[in-house]
């Protein structure tokens, strides 16, 4: 091979290189440009989806703050219900302050940055109060007063309409402007107490039941307008005072007992419960001790009722006891019928009641002798919850609870 033919076979494999090579820059030129606009695209994506999640995790803050005004807002009327059973409220002026309570604290508890207002439209009402027959959350609020829980139901709403839509930001992209939110929440207070159960134990916490028995007739003839009206609690002094409240009183002793003997009082606890015992009851109320020494639920049976012994007589020995507790409230039980006497007496008791003491006299002559009460709405704890079929009890009420 000569010279000339050598330098040709070099210039043939330097031009094919070079045409082998000018393919691979522009594949690679290609492939940087394919990735920045894959990676545009990726970018709209992602930011897309940080606008979605920051939109919805607004709706869920906002709906936590709906929940929680809601809760504190039915919780709050349902405590009224008490204060006005505390206050004997009628029905018209009681549902105004339930309302007037539950728009308080709606309006104090902010949703999106704004107190919400509860729509009072007959058609769309975010407020209601009545009974309900159980603690499900479902269970309709009626009228019917034999139900056996009182209840206030609150709804918060937010829609164009009223409140203001919960806003929207990201979204507005998609010409979504905002979202109608809506949350209830329902309060509720058992108002049959049937009985008690035991107290978890532990000196302060017992049962505020006082063992003094009285009978139906003489209760519910008071209920009526019977009776006198001499005594009044002062809220403000916090003390019983001379003078009429429009609430009729009676006294537990010791006018009768169907029975020869007086009204007298109820063993819980050990059979004969001595004097240190009914004035250990009288001041701390009734123990898990002494229900355990029972031996049987302090619970009215299914047909409404269940037997105590008791004995038919209060002890003077128990007057300074009973001084010091006037004005507060205890829970009595109210017996239809008694057998025997004396430590003897077997009490057939059928409804739980509270009542608050006015006076004490347990020395000098048998007529001049009185424990004076009057009807006294209280809180139970230990309460157990009857159903409608019977009354129970009076104006003994479970703490509010929440059960939507």
């Amino acid at each position: 091979m000569n010279q000339d033919q050598l330098q040709s076979l070099l210039s043939n494999a330097k031009r094919r290189r070079r045409y082998r090579n000018r393919p691979a820059r522009s594949t690679q030129r290609d492939r940087r440009g394919a990735a920045m606009i894959v990676g545009v695209i990726m970018m709209g994506v992602l930011v897309s989806m940080l606008a979605f999640a920051i939109d919805i995790g607004y709706i869920a803050v906002s709906k936590a703050e709906a929940r929680r005004t809601a809760d504190a807002a039915a919780l709050a009327g349902c405590w009224k219900v008490y204060d006005g059973a505390v206050n004997n409220m009628n029905a018209a002026s009681l549902e105004n302050e339930v309302l007037n309570a539950a728009s308080s604290i709606a309006l104090s508890n902010p949703v999106c940055n704004a107190g919400p207002v509860l729509s009072l439209n007959q058609q769309n009402a975010d407020f209601e109060l009545g009974y309900m027959a159980s603690l499900s959350g479902n269970d309709p609020i009626v009228s019917d007063s034999s139900n056996p829980f009182r209840a206030v139901r609150v709804r918060i709403q937010k829609s164009e309409g009223i409140n203001g839509q919960v806003p929207l930001y990201f979204a507005r992209i998609f010409g979504q402007t905002g979202r109608n939110l809506t949350v209830e929440s329902t309060a509720a207070m058992a108002t049959k107490i049937k009985g008690f159960s035991t107290p978890s134990g532990g000196v302060n916490n017992t049962i505020d039941l006082l063992p003094f028995a009285l009978d139906q007739a003489t209760w519910d003839a008071m209920l009526a307008g019977g009776g006198s009206d001499q005594y009044r609690f002062d809220s403000q002094r916090n003390k019983v005072v001379a003078g009429s409240d429009g609430i009729r009183e009676v006294n537990l002793y010791p006018q009768g007992t169907g029975s020869p003997g007086n009204r007298g009082t109820v063993d819980i606890g050990g059979a004969n419960n001595s004097t240190a015992d009914i004035a250990r009851q009288i001041v701390h109320g009734i123990s898990a001790d002494d229900l355990i020494e029972l031996g049987k639920p302090l619970v009215l049976a299914n047909d409404g009722k269940m037997t105590l012994n008791g004995d038919t007589g209060i002890s003077a020995g128990v007057k300074d006891e009973l001084a010091s507790i006037i004005g507060q409230t205890r829970i009595i039980p109210i017996f239809q019928s008694v057998s025997g006497n004396g430590n003897n007496a077997m009490y057939t008791i059928v409804r739980w009641v509270g009542v608050r003491v006015l006076a004490v006299k347990l020395t000098g002559p048998m007529n001049g002798k009185h424990v004076m009460v009057q009807p006294a709405p209280m809180i139970v704890r230990n309460g157990v919850p009857g159903d409608a079929s019977r009354q129970w009890s009076d104006a003994v009420y479970s703490p509010v609870v929440l059960v939507k």
